[in-house]
């Protein structure tokens, strides 16, 4: 349990390092905007894809 604290407090770290530094996080190419008049409908399907493979790779690091 304590390895994973850490992980996942390194990963939140990383994320808000990326943040500051200006890079897009979640509003990468493939994601899916559309916006008609007053509505607007964003879905992150790109960012989703890349969240999916860390954490699974991430996951089976922390498995072995």
């Amino acid at each position: 349990m304590g390895k994973l604290l850490v992980v996942v407090g390194l990963i939140i770290a990383g994320i808000g390092m990326l943040v500051m530094l200006g890079v897009p996080v979640g509003r990468l190419p493939g994601d899916i905007t559309v916006r008609r008049g007053n509505f607007t409908f964003y879905f992150p399907l790109v960012t989703s894809i890349i969240a999916s493979i860390l954490l699974t790779l991430l996951l089976a690091l922390l498995r072995r």
